[in-house]
């Protein structure tokens, strides 16, 4: 059965993308620790990121560093965090969170936003990407 992000990934679950390439997927989270919250997750479904081949884990990487540069330049923060937990959905996922303060990244902590509010954030880091 799909996971969740493929679903997202085939457009059958609307999302806030970000970036995409052959390979991966880029996009808001909805439950964010902080405003520009992004998953980027393979486009290849697999469930922990150890059990990835080496060559896409090193793409994975470098897609994501992508991705957070273009956070970076968008979302007025101290740095953009890393993590990857991989718990909630079955499909391996990195977490880019921007940063000001630790509380971001505890997952305890969480904003909310409208929808233009996400369409608006989305846009902005496309722009940056």
């Amino acid at each position: 059965m799909s996971s969740i992000f493929t679903k997202i990934i085939e457009g059958k679950i609307p999302s806030y993308k970000v970036a995409e390439d052959a390979n991966f997927f880029a996009f808001l989270d909805i439950n964010p620790n902080a405003k520009g919250h992004t998953l980027v997750v393979p486009k290849k479904e697999v469930d922990k990121i150890f059990d990835l081949d080496e060559e896409t884990y090193i793409a994975l990487m470098h897609f994501s560093r992508k991705v957070a540069i273009a956070i970076e330049k968008s979302i007025e923060c101290k740095r953009v965090g890393i993590s990857v937990i991989g718990l909630e959905v079955p499909h391996v996922h990195v977490h880019l969170i921007p940063l000001n303060q630790m509380k971001d990244a505890t997952f305890n902590s969480k904003v909310s936003f409208t929808s233009d509010e996400f369409k608006e954030i989305a846009k902005r880091i496309v722009a940056n990407f």
